[in-house]
């Protein structure tokens, strides 16, 4: 049975050299693909409510750090517990098969041929300067360039990286990922 994850990605407020929670880091903008719809959204922080449902439907949030990055922030705002999502986190993936954490531009680039349009700081000064068109299309690219690594890993059943000896494959098993419910608890925000 064909299942429904949302990939996202958000960018913040603040940086750890600012506060050292999470929970503290402020959301400026979160973006999402929706499987189900097959669309894309990007959101900020006031339009956080809208968001919930699309987490609350998804079989698998996926994303790339978003276990002890994304989620975390995501907490202060989200009225349950980020804990009962079922989620798949690629840069967690990689960490278990290699035993290091790579970036998502260097897989990315190893991957799929294609880079980052810049990095997280530069997010925090899009909003510092209230670019925000920037800061959506930044965090839009992030969640698209996840999306595509997926895919490929679901298509193929490899990623790939760089080392000093040239390019390294990690064999991946995602296509339960589009075919698997994930956990079924997810406490609702939103009466049905």
């Amino acid at each position: 049975m064909k299942k429904f994850p949302v990939v996202f990605d958000l960018e913040t407020k603040h940086t750890f050299r600012e506060f050292d929670e999470a929970k503290k880091l402020g959301i400026t903008v979160i973006s999402l693909y929706d499987y189900a719809s097959e669309k894309s959204h990007v959101f900020t922080e006031k339009e956080l409510p809208a968001v919930f449902p699309f987490f609350e439907k998804a079989s698998y949030l996926i994303g790339y750090n978003i276990i002890s990055f994304d989620l975390q922030v995501l907490q202060a705002y989200y009225p349950g517990d980020v804990t009962h999502f079922a989620t798949m986190d690629i840069l967690d993936y990689i960490k278990e098969k290699i035993g290091r954490r790579l970036a998502l531009n260097d897989v990315a680039s190893a991957t799929l041929g294609i880079k980052k349009s810049g990095h997280g700081l530069m997010a925090i000064d899009f909003y510092k300067e209230g670019k925000w068109d920037e800061l959506k299309k930044y965090c839009l690219d992030d969640t698209m360039i996840t999306k595509q690594l997926f895919e490929y890993g679901v298509k193929f059943r490899e990623i790939n990286y760089l080392t000093e000896n040239g390019k390294a494959t990690i064999r991946v098993e995602w296509g339960k990922y589009m075919e698997d419910q994930g956990k079924a608890e997810t406490a609702m925000t939103l009466p049905f």
